[in-house]
């Protein structure tokens, strides 16, 4: 089992409340899978279209949760920390 930790800041925290509950439990899936087997696996999951951002958010990933929602996080090197710092309804 893979000893990883999820840092959900409060921003991200403020904006999961405000989400629709289904979206939330994907989040929480999500959440959990990374716990469980490690970013690296949960990033082979098709469905969550895992994808490093570019321009300002260089450096930081994002998942979808639904065709609308998505999460950003950041993966530190040093730690397997995986810090959310956003949950939005994704313009296109």
């Amino acid at each position: 089992m893979s000893m990883n930790e999820i840092i959900i800041n409060k921003k991200a925290q403020k904006q999961l409340k405000k989400i629709p509950g289904h979206i939330r439990n994907n989040f929480h899936l999500w959440v959990k899978n990374v716990e469980m087997v490690g970013i690296e696996e949960t990033r082979k999951i098709k469905g969550y279209n895992d994808e490093p951002l570019h321009g300002e958010r260089t450096g930081q990933r994002s998942i979808r949760l639904s065709r609308s929602y998505r999460a950003i996080y950041i993966k530190y090197r040093k730690t397997i920390t995986i810090e959310v710092i956003e949950v939005n309804k994704h313009e296109y």
